[in-house]
């Protein structure tokens, strides 16, 4: 069964698995005793820092092993602001950073600070100036992440950091997704990372903190980790991480990352012309090589997911409807692009083309089933001649448009209803569409780009809101 998530967790690799079942039996004992297992376990856990230094490209007493990527997040951001107390107390972060980095934030501002996001572009990318722009003379760190872990899109890291560099404030860099692929450029100053996301054992992470960066841990103090992440050290499972870590800078990374891109380059190309009303997000040139995302309009996200799983494929999705919370990613809203029907394809290590092949020739027939089950017809009626409105639209009195009653519906049924209803009104009417999903404020004006309409507005309403839709087309 093809797996595509490997953004979430990738497979363990095979380095991973075989150090991780060699050191079970060497690495067992508390490294921090003077007897022989313990001394045994100490030379195991040092090699192992070691060898993340050099792939990370620090120095071994700048890391410090945590128990998960999220951790290692939260004990940078925390440990950094409480030793720049006296420097200033606000943050700043790009808009699209992982949920790690924001709930540091909301208790970093719960606790009295202050935060400041960052926008990007509609590629999910941050301007290096925009951050600058940023800095203030009280600001006491900058977050920015190496690359996106939703749409795959890579940050300007190297030219942030030399500008909060000029500006003496530190930067914290999370570098799950892309530390697999290569070292961070730049002058950083922290650095974050996750071992399940590059082949190694889930429950390891990286935290490195660069010499002169001023730093307090936060909790409960611990003689382990030089201080900085408590509790008793998962040696088998660092060793294999480190193991992993250190195998993927041989030369084949680099050969095998450059197949995989092709294999990207493929899904870019071929699904828009495969499937229709598709849109590709995340920048097409700055990106990870083995990562990309899209979003097909009139789909229910969950719906499709469980097809491709049951057609043997294994994705992820950033819509809202493939969440408890019926709230659309925040990466994808802070890029305005379309987050109906989302699909997020991450291939690991040794994909073979036959299985993108594979997908290719499935998805379209999935994604026209899920269509016709939510009654999108062949062609919507965007462009059906001006009639009358049908049961879901009603003349907007004193407005000359219709309004489109969605209340109670989710994703993507209001953009499916202001499909249908569009073509019923001459050019220059509007539609109105009455809807309380949360989702809809982000897709009916990425449905209005995507279809050339324009975009009026929302406006308030008895219950949810209103959003205004003129026909130009």
């Amino acid at each position: 069964m093809p797996y595509f998530d490997a953004a979430s967790a990738a497979p363990l690799h095979p380095v991973a698995r075989e150090a991780l079942l060699a050191s079970l039996d060497e690495g067992w004992a508390d490294p921090a005793r003077l007897y022989r297992e313990g001394r045994r376990a100490r030379l195991l856990l040092d090699a192992a820092r070691e060898a993340a230094a050099e792939a990370v490209g620090c120095r071994p007493d700048e890391l410090v092993f945590t128990p998960s990527g999220t951790h290692a997040v939260h004990s940078g951001v925390s440990g950094v602001l409480a030793a720049r107390r006296r420097a200033g107390r606000r943050l700043v972060h790009s808009a699209v950073e992982h949920s790690a980095v924001l709930h540091a934030a909301e208790v970093h501002e719960a606790a009295g600070g202050t935060s400041a996001e960052v926008a990007v572009n509609g590629a999910g990318r941050v301007a290096a100036g925009d951050v600058a722009a940023a800095l203030t003379g009280d600001t006491a760190l900058v977050a920015v992440q190496s690359a996106n872990h939703e749409v795959g899109t890579e940050q300007p890291v190297e030219e942030v950091a030399g500008l909060c560099q000029e500006a003496g404030v530190p930067l914290l860099v999370d570098a799950a997704q892309s530390l697999p692929w290569g070292q961070v450029p730049g002058a950083w100053s922290v650095l974050a990372a996750s071992a399940h996301k590059w082949g190694g054992p889930p429950g390891v992470g990286l935290l490195v903190v660069r010499k002169g960066t001023r730093f307090a841990p936060q909790g409960p103090a611990d003689e382990r980790e030089s201080g900085r992440s408590a509790g008793f050290e998962n040696l088998p499972a660092i060793v294999a991480a480190a193991a992993s870590l250190r195998a993927l800078r041989g030369p084949e990374t680099s050969a095998e990352a450059s197949r995989l891109r092709a294999l990207v380059d493929r899904i870019r190309a071929r699904v828009p012309e495969l499937v229709p009303d598709v849109e590709v997000v995340g920048d097409p040139v700055h990106r990870l090589p083995h990562l990309v995302t899209f979003s097909c309009l009139y789909v229910d996200g969950e719906t499709l997911l469980g097809e491709l799983d049951r057609a043997g494929f294994s994705v992820s999705s950033g819509s809202s409807c493939t969440s408890s919370t019926l709230i659309p990613s925040h990466v994808l809203r802070a890029m305005g692009v379309l987050s109906e029907g989302n699909v997020r394809v991450s291939l690991p290590y040794g994909t073979a083309e036959a299985e993108v092949e594979r997908f290719l020739e499935v998805l379209p027939g999935l994604v026209r089933s899920v269509r016709e089950r939510l009654g999108v017809p062949a062609r919507t009626a965007e462009a059906a001649p001006a009639g009358a409105a049908g049961p879901e639209a009603a003349p907007a009195a004193g407005h000359g448009g219709l309004v489109v009653d969605a209340l109670g519906k989710r994703c993507p049924i209001p953009v499916i209803e202001l499909a249908k209803v569009i073509g019923r009104v001459p050019v220059g009417g509007t539609v109105t569409v009455l809807s309380d999903d949360e989702a809809a404020r982000q897709d009916i004006p990425a449905w209005c780009t995507m279809r050339e309409q324009e975009y009026v507005g929302e406006r308030a309403a008895e219950r949810g809101a209103a959003y205004v839709v003129r026909r130009r087309v």
